[in-house]
């Protein structure tokens, strides 16, 4: 028993900050609307599609694998992506090609996303690669930050919001990737660190309990 009461000692100081800090960020996430962390209150509603105003292009001139309708401030647009990975915009009616988005048009297609009342501050762009982690995009994305400290970014290509984060937003995905302990994708739980320091808590609870039992037998028995 004296063997089984060490490993529980050494067991508590091992799991213990990990098991604090699962409590503390759980806590945090749980207490947190979910609605105020995405930012749903500072999202503007997308304008409705006219299908009479709607073609699709007919001079694509190779196979596509999907095409989709979206939704822009100067009107909807075709966004094509072909069999080989290329990705196209045509105006809504199919007449023409339209360029990669530019800034301006990123700093346009951002405040129609964004409902807040803060202004915009700047527009960013990032290569392929480099977008900051919360945009969870490989891509190149164009970032538009407001006062308030919120971001919207822009698919360089297409023009479609990729994203819209609030500072909540920021501090629940570093919570997050505490809770999971994966502070760089904040993606990934099945990892051998989260799957080990759990296993042991669960072992150390166990034991625990199982002292806490004998000690409490051998009480009646005296």
């Amino acid at each position: 028993m004296q063997q089984f009461a060490r490993w529980h000692i050494w067991l508590g100081w091992l799991v213990g900050f990990p098991i604090l800090m699962w409590t503390v960020t759980g806590l945090y996430m749980a207490a947190r609307p979910i609605e105020e962390v995405r930012g749903d209150q500072l999202r503007a509603e997308r304008s409705v599609i006219d299908p009479a105003a709607v073609s699709f292009p007919s001079t694509l001139g190779e196979p596509i694998r999907e095409a989709r309708l979206v939704s822009l401030p100067s009107g909807p647009v075709w966004v094509i992506t072909s069999a080989q990975g290329s990705v196209w915009r045509y105006s809504a009616d199919g007449s023409a090609a339209l360029p990669p988005v530019v800034k301006d048009e990123a700093g346009r297609i951002a405040d129609t996303a964004y409902a807040g009342k803060a202004a915009r501050e700047a527009v960013t762009y990032f290569p392929p690669g480099e977008a900051p982690n919360d945009a969870r995009s490989k891509a190149a994305v164009w970032q538009a930050t407001y006062a308030d400290g919120t971001h919207v970014y822009i698919d360089d290509a297409t023009g479609e919001v990729l994203a819209l984060r609030t500072p909540q937003w920021r501090l629940y995905d570093v919570m997050w990737g505490l809770h999971i302990m994966d502070l760089q994708t904040r993606e990934n739980a099945h990892h051998p660190i989260l799957i080990i320091f759990a296993a042991l808590s669960v072992f150390g609870a166990m034991l625990g309990c199982t002292l806490l039992f004998r000690r409490r037998k051998a009480r009646v028995k005296a």
